[in-house]
């Protein structure tokens, strides 16, 4: 490695932005989502940063560039936009000690900022040392496509939760646990939104001195998608399809879709009633939670979207009173025709009495 990856703590700390233009704009909005004291060097703003200063997320500083201005500084970005001040800076900077990056200036670069996969504060940086900056959005994308949004979420509570741990799992089984809660079941409840399901789980195992990964707790995601459709599927009807144990689906659903289910999934067929997320006939709702008892992780395609089923919502009523985690996974959006340039065929019924007059007009001819 040329260059060794580590995080600065930001805390009580300046970071001075040098510019006050689109570049520096850039970086500012880079450090915006850490806690530092961000100081633009500049003598005038753009709107954007002006517009920081006024709401108290930095502050300005019009004077010299002297060492004493860029002393104690945890980093300094140059991005004046003019090549003559940015050697300027980058030498009295680096003359304070600083660790600095000029932006669009390799060899002006004590350090470099990685493409980032932020799940606060479980923060991923990337970098390839300038030499496939492509390559390292790639892998951004991959991570981002894998990782849950609410992944932050779940690691802050698992810090607020640590001194628990301390004082009542035993240090033997301390590192099953936090293997439990990151890769088992309270993961897969946290990523599919029921938070409060799954903190209610952490909560238990620790009043219990441990986890019990054994006792895996069965969840159900109804999906809303029609055969044909799996391009239109989301990310999140894409995940619960790959992690399903067990998947209900009809008939009329092609490889398009259940293609995209894990492979090992067992594949249950919906009865007529069912497929359309009608209320389903007694074997079909059996099924499903007994399933679901097993601790096995369920979807259950219909053809309509599930949010407005009566069923479904009967479903999840029943569920809930079983203490079973459940979720709805609206189906791809369909266009209507309030929507502003998208066009449908409206095929509307003939009455009875137009259709004898043409039969009529066309006997007459």
């Amino acid at each position: 490695m040329k260059a060794f990856p580590m995080f600065i703590k930001t805390t009580d700390r300046r970071v001075i932005i040098v510019g006050g233009g689109e570049q520096a704009a850039q970086k500012a909005r880079l450090i915006g989502k850490t806690d530092a004291r961000i100081v633009l060097a500049a003598p005038e703003l753009d709107d954007e940063l002006a517009a920081m200063v006024r709401a108290g997320k930095a502050e300005q500083y019009d004077g010299p560039l002297t060492e004493e201005f860029f002393a104690d500084a945890a980093m300094v970005f140059v991005a004046s936009g003019c090549f003559a001040v940015d050697v300027s800076a980058y030498a009295v900077a680096r003359a304070a000690r600083c660790l600095v990056n000029v932006v669009d200036q390799p060899n002006l670069c004590d350090l470099t900022t990685p493409s980032l996969v932020d799940r606060d504060p479980v923060v991923i940086a990337i970098g390839t040392e300038g030499t496939g900056p492509v390559l390292a959005r790639q892998i951004k994308t991959k991570l981002e496509e894998q990782l849950p949004r609410n992944l932050g979420g779940l690691a802050a509570l698992a810090g607020n939760l640590r001194a628990s741990v301390a004082a009542n799992v035993p240090r033997a089984k301390r590192r099953a646990f936090w293997a439990w809660v990151f890769g088992g079941a309270p993961l897969a409840q946290w990523a599919r939104g029921a938070e409060a399901h799954a903190a209610r789980a952490i909560k238990q195992a620790i009043a219990r001195g441990g986890a019990q990964e054994a006792q895996q707790e069965g969840s159900v995601a109804f999906l809303g998608v029609s055969p044909g459709e799996a391009d239109l599927l989301s990310l999140r009807a894409v995940q619960r399809l790959q992690e399903a144990d067990v998947v209900f689906c009809s008939p009329d659903h092609g490889s398009d879709v259940l293609e995209l289910a894990r492979r090992d999934a067992e594949r249950f067929t919906l009865t007529l009633e069912a497929r359309d997320n009608v209320l389903p006939l007694r074997r079909d709702s059996d099924r499903l939670l007994a399933e679901s008892r097993r601790g096995l992780r369920v979807v259950h395609l219909g053809a309509k979207c599930p949010t407005r089923s009566d069923s479904v919502q009967s479903h999840l009523a029943m569920l809930e009173l079983e203490g079973i985690a459940a979720e709805i996974v609206p189906g791809p959006v369909q266009p209507t025709l309030a929507e502003p340039g998208i066009c449908q065929s409206v095929f509307l019924p003939v009455p009875d009495q137009q259709i004898a007059a043409a039969k009529s007009k066309q006997s007459i001819l």
